[in-house]
């Protein structure tokens, strides 16, 4: 087989008029204007509704290409486009190829009798997605607003990226374009089409299944070879005569080295390569990245109603983690240092599982592989969200294809622990006003297309991995899906409906798959898109970067229940980070303290795909919010945690997420804010691999009657390692807590890929936050509390600057912004 790519500088413009433009591919027509300097920013203050409107508008892309003698000499050759978004014609040498309609697809397009022996022209037309899902309501006579999440309506008639055309966290810039790679390939005798891997653990051995598919032109002697690379590099081989266009043959391994998530054991991984071979010489080769593992979803009976967990090699996981969105609007400025860097920080804040949400677009074979090497269990929603789709006959065929093309491509992927059919669809049916109106037929569609149809072309391609209906779900059939004592649920009555943080306690999930709140991103993430005028969270500009309507108004809610009214518009841009943290914080605790009747807690969201006030905990330029380092702290792998319920009586918690138990020491003081300790206790409790424990209970009523803003409760957990985290409770919400202003030093140590930064106080500082001014950095810890006169040693590495470069400790010192809640308010 023969293989030669079409990716590189084409040219671009807009259909009917003059002038071409240099565009790279895979890339896009918002890609090509930017890099051409024919439109602005899209981000830049309210210009998304301006970039909005050129896609009203068509576009084409052109490229010469050369084919050669080696290439024409070959019986077929296909045009194989693996991303064309969306609306799409295809010409070779200005003869019609194929007309796309779905970007999540891969096309191939035999085309040898359009190609010349030699010059070639192909060029592709871009319809108008607006004009698009416009003319089809317009012809069909379709209802349209069926909810509102911010999109264009309309949006769910085009097979594209949902969010591309908004979002309540995401811009509406429905781009087009070549936003994956696009090749020839050619082949005379026979390929191979797929290779299914079907894992079989058995005592101390695995056996792999392997079922290769080929497509044959002509008859002639075939061998398949496979050979195996176990992690330390020995290898396990074995062949097999073909005798028809589908073998089956299997490998043994011996033992084996199993995969496990982040925080329960390495990921070793195997290298499978699949040669065909004729006559000694290979035709076509196919090589995957395993890991051995089994990976599924119990649903066991259990007293409560029943369980929803991971289930990794036979051991039963509290999955850990957040949804994920696409990491940009314009896809086509999605990179790979874009993508490590959020799976880099999903591991850092002790993850062990990412759900891929179905309104935007399944990921690259590099964000699996990244997901394979860190431990991530990866969630997969099928792109289906918030809407009721016109279950057409052509509808159908294309979203199976669309769904045969992404399932064969990642099913191989250690990480991948489920197939979800959608994002709650099948609860909008159930409770959303905008949804249980429509007609008998169209709920109808829903259960074929999510309950029949998928699932079959899932079940069928891919043996080994789990399909879930719909998330939230109870198993689907519009039983009850927000029913908490089985499947998974979305809750939002804190954030939505206004409850207190408090409210999560009220809930014991047993997967809790979506929950969130809000905050605003940082000052300089705020900068990048606003002028100084704009800095208000009110104004036009700040308000087109707030896609969720009542938003502002909810953070300015929750932060007068909880803290004192900022000084500035930075300093409430913290708090509301703050804020965001806090929440989280509360349900994650909460769920984690009953492990085993909750099994999972992914809150919304990990990141932004533009700078946005948000549900992220990292924003569009990469900066950790506050909830990003808070996670790292509530989703370590021994976690400790502090429950005050309405009173004085407090408890002291302990989970353990790994697979020994684990002796640990807990100090618990009571303390006033000048560090005075009123009370302590020290306890040594063993903690079972795989549990939560109550350490202690004790009510403080008689210590702190009278003085409740002047006291805080202080906990520091010392796993058998040496790791020691840190929790506070207080007995007043923080706008009543008598704080004094602390005052804040800090020493700088240099080693040869490090900073130490010591920091103290001689009074209770909260939330401290160490930042730089034009230099952005993760620290080992931040928005952190000092509790006592010995202070914090926080660590920097070097490779964890960006930016302006910091040279040696005494520019750092000079740069260093330190910031606590006192801060904030006079």
């Amino acid at each position: 087989m023969l293989l030669e790519t079409l990716n590189g500088t084409w040219k671009m413009r807009e259909v009917d008029t003059v002038q071409w433009q240099p565009a790279e591919i895979p890339g896009s027509v918002m890609s090509s204007l930017l890099a051409n300097g024919l439109t602005s920013d899209p981000y830049w203050r309210d210009n998304e509704y301006e970039a909005r409107e050129l896609f009203r508008k068509d576009y084409e892309f052109q490229r010469e290409f050369y084919v050669g003698d080696e290439l024409y000499s070959k019986e077929r050759i296909e045009l194989v486009c693996h991303g064309l978004d969306t609306i799409a014609e295809i010409h070779l040498n200005e003869k019609l190829l194929a007309s796309t309609n779905n970007m999540h697809r891969i096309w191939r397009l035999e085309c040898k009798s359009l190609l010349n022996h030699g010059n070639n022209i192909i060029r592709i037309v871009f319809r108008s997605p607006i004009e698009h899902i416009e003319n089809y309501v317009a012809e069909e006579g379709k209802e349209i607003e069926f909810v509102n999440t911010g999109t264009m309506s309309g949006s769910q008639y085009i097979r594209k990226a949902h969010s591309m055309f908004g979002w309540d966290w995401g811009a509406q810039i429905p781009d087009a374009g070549i936003w994956r790679d696009i090749e020839l390939v050619g082949f005379s005798d026979a390929r191979i089409s797929d290779v299914e891997i079907i894992q079989h653990h058995e005592e101390n051995k695995v056996r792999l299944e392997l079922v290769t598919e080929l497509e044959i032109i002509n008859d002639d002697k075939y061998v398949l070879e496979y050979e195996l690379v176990a992690p330390n590099g020995n290898k396990i081989s074995g062949d097999a005569k073909v005798s028809s266009t589908v073998t089956n043959y299997s490998l043994e391994v011996p033992s084996p080295e199993l995969w496990w998530p982040n925080g329960l054991g390495k990921q070793p991984l195997y290298e499978l390569t699949v040669n065909l071979v004729k006559n000694g010489c290979i035709d076509d080769a196919k090589t995957y990245t395993i890991g051995l593992r089994t990976l599924t979803i119990s649903q066991d009976k259990d007293e409560w109603g029943s369980e929803f967990a991971f289930m990794v090699n036979g051991v039963k996981i509290f999955a850990k983690g957040a949804n994920y969105i696409p990491e940009d609007t314009v896809y086509s400025h999605i990179t790979r240092d874009k993508i490590k860097h959020l799976i880099d920080s999903s591991v850092r804040a002790n993850y062990n599982c990412l759900r891929v949400w179905g309104g935007g677009y399944y990921p690259s074979d590099y964000f699996f592989d990244l997901c394979d090497r860190a431990g991530i269990i990866v969630w997969q929603d099928l792109m289906y969200a918030c809407n009721i789709y016109d279950f057409t006959k052509d509808f159908e065929e294309n979203i199976i294809e669309e769904t045969k093309d992404n399932v064969r491509r990642i099913r191989h992927h250690a990480s991948l622990g489920l197939w979800c059919g959608n994002n709650e669809i099948e609860s909008a049916w159930v409770n959303w006003g905008g949804f249980k109106d429509h007609p008998k037929k169209l709920k109808a569609d829903y259960i074929k297309q999510f309950e029949y149809v998928l699932p079959k072309v899932v079940e069928k391609e891919d043996r080994q991995t789990f399909y879930w209906v719909s998330s939230p779900s109870s198993g689907g059939s519009f039983d009850n899906p927000e029913d908490q004592n089985r499947g998974d649920v979305h809750y939002w009555a804190v954030w939505h409906g206004l409850k207190p943080f408090e409210d999560y306690r009220n809930y014991y999930f047993r997967f809790c798959s979506e929950f969130g709140f809000q905050s605003f991103p940082s000052i300089k993430t705020v900068n990048s898109f606003t002028e100084k005028g704009d800095r208000n969270i009110f104004s036009k500009v700040m308000e087109s970067h707030q896609k969720n309507g009542a938003a502002n108004g909810k953070i300015l809610y929750y932060l007068s229940e909880n803290f004192l009214y900022p000084n500035d518009f930075s300093d409430l841009l913290y708090v509301s980070q703050i804020l965001q943290g806090i929440a989280i914080k509360f349900g994650v605790e909460h769920w984690r303290r009953h492990r085993d009747r909750c099994m999972g807690s992914l809150y919304w969201q990990l990141n932004d795909n533009w700078p946005v006030a948000s549900w992220s905990s990292i924003d569009y330029y990469g900066r950790w919010k506050a909830l990003h380092y808070m996670a790292k702290n509530f989703y370590a792998s021994i976690a400790g945690s502090l429950k005050r319920e309405e009173g004085s009586l407090v408890e002291a918690h302990i989970q353990n997420e790994t697979i020994s138990d684990n002796k640990c020491t807990v100090e618990v003081a009571l303390k006033r804010m000048d560090f005075t300790v009123v009370d302590k206790s020290i306890y040594s409790v063993t903690v079972p691999a795989l549990s939560a424990v109550k350490v202690m209970e004790k009510d403080y009523s008689s210590l702190i009657k009278g003085c409740e803003g002047e006291l805080f409760v202080e906990a520091i957990i010392t796993d058998e390692a040496g790791h020691k985290s840190y929790e506070v409770v207080f007995f007043e919400p923080y706008k009543h807590l008598e704080l004094e202003h602390p005052n804040i030093s800090f020493e700088v140590k240099e080693e040869e890929d490090a900073y130490t930064i010591s920091l103290k106080s001689d009074k209770l500082a909260c939330f401290v936050e160490l930042d730089f001014g034009d230099s952005d950095a993760i620290f080992s810890d931040n928005y952190f509390y000092l509790t006592s006169p010995e202070g914090r040693e926080i660590k920097l590495l070097k490779e964890d600057i960006r930016g302006e470069e910091i040279k040696n400790k005494e520019e750092l010192a000079n740069k260093l912004l330190v910031r606590s809640l006192r801060d904030t308010y006079e």
